[in-house]
């Protein structure tokens, strides 16, 4: 079972990639691209990544605007299809 500090450490990483590629996921929430239960999967599916520390290392070049999210990222699909939208 994922603990709820390891739950928040990966909301804080899918978050910060998410930022890092060039979007916002309250604004990807509000408008109705993103729903919240797509979030908490997204969460979960970043706590059964074994790259963390490779993400931490990527997350740590900077922002990256329009770019995609490393191959190793379990969200790059998602991350993908949520910047496609935004353009």
């Amino acid at each position: 079972m994922t603990s709820q500090a390891d739950l928040k450490t990966h909301a804080a990483l899918f978050d910060r990639m998410a930022e890092t590629v060039g979007l916002d996921l309250q604004d990807e929430a509000i408008s109705g691209r993103l729903r919240v239960d797509e979030i908490g999967e997204a969460v979960l599916r970043c706590t059964r990544c074994g790259g963390v520390a490779a993400c931490h290392k990527w997350l740590a070049k900077g922002l990256r605007p329009g770019s995609e999210a490393p191959d190793f990222c379990r969200n790059r699909d998602l991350l993908s299809y949520l910047n496609e939208e935004q353009h």
